[in-house]
């Protein structure tokens, strides 16, 4: 009991958190020249990595990096378990603390409709907004598997470099716009997250892969919540008479559009791929067993 009140307190009522107010002079990485200049230095230096290795090295040849990929899987696992705890605990709080301000609003009614529609006039600060800029910060984090990536196994893809560089202009939006939907979108973000980097940290320490592209079917589990609950967003907005932050909400829909799109492009070439040689090397036996473990470790370290 004493334990779970500690947690509690020091991840929603500690007063760096019940304090927090996003601030475009006092917030560090809160200014669009920060966000801007942050993604074009990371694109200009995965993009100058990529070209100088393939120009150094043998082709096909890769940087060893010891255990430093696992280390930075189980930071990323770990941080992610925490913003979910954080947000979850400060979500039950924030409900209990404004439910009279939804009395006066009218735009929702229940605590899920508020995980998906702000009220109008909701302002960046408190619990949730403490945490959501913790998970903006935490994006950069993420930027570092790009180079682990160009390092080990000469890769580098414009999705990749895309999907990392909207991810992070989302969660900036997120908190510059007191979005809708943003608390439910990193919740199921740092599950995923805590999940997805979890296991490859396993796999890091040379612990056996699950038999089916596990990394892959997560993020199509996320994308397929994240387009429901973009509907739910849309109904709630036309039924209860707005919601918070719609603008920003439009523009990051277009954006899930895209990745979307460009998510499924190279989902579907590289199952098609798989499909292909799995039929050509159908009379291999018990060597094709071992081909696919291989091939799933290193697809998984460059996924």
């Amino acid at each position: 009991m004493i334990i779970m009140q500690s947690v509690k307190y020091y991840l929603s009522e500690h007063p760096c958190i019940v304090n927090f107010r996003w601030s475009n002079t006092q917030t560090f990485g809160s200014t669009w020249s920060f966000l801007f200049s942050s993604i074009s230095i990371y694109v200009f230096a995965a993009t100058t990595l990529h070209s100088l290795l393939s120009h150094i090295l043998p082709k096909r040849r890769g940087v060893p990096l010891g255990p430093i990929p696992a280390i930075h899987s189980l930071c990323i696992s770990l941080i992610s378990a925490v913003i979910f705890t954080g947000i979850l605990l400060s979500s039950v709080a924030d409900i209990r603390d404004t439910r009279w301000f939804w009395r006066r609003t009218k735009t929702i009614t229940t605590p899920f409709q508020w995980f998906l529609c702000f009220p109008l006039g909701t302002r960046a600060s408190g619990r949730v907004f403490f945490w959501s800029y913790i998970f903006y910060l935490s994006r950069f984090l993420h930027l570092l598997r790009t180079f682990f990536i160009i390092l080990r196994s000469r890769k580098l893809t414009f999705f990749h470099l895309f999907n990392q560089s909207i991810l992070l202009f989302m969660s900036f939006l997120w908190l510059e716009f007191c979005q809708s939907f943003q608390v439910l979108a990193i919740l199921l973000s740092t599950l995923l997250y805590s999940v997805v980097y979890g296991y490859r940290f396993w796999t890091e320490i040379g612990l056996p892969t699950a038999c089916f592209s596990f990394v892959v079917n997560c993020q199509v589990v996320l994308l397929g919540c994240n387009l429901v609950c973009h509907f739910g967003v849309l109904f709630l907005h036309f039924v209860k008479g707005g919601c918070n932050g719609m603008g920003a909400w439009g523009f990051n829909s277009v954006l899930n559009a895209v990745i979307l799109c460009l998510f499924l492009d190279f989902y579907f070439k590289k199952h098609l791929k798989k499909g292909k040689v799995g039929n050509n090397s159908g009379h291999a036996g018990g060597s094709s067993s071992a081909r696919y473990r291989r091939r799933s470790v290193s697809e998984l370290k460059s996924e």
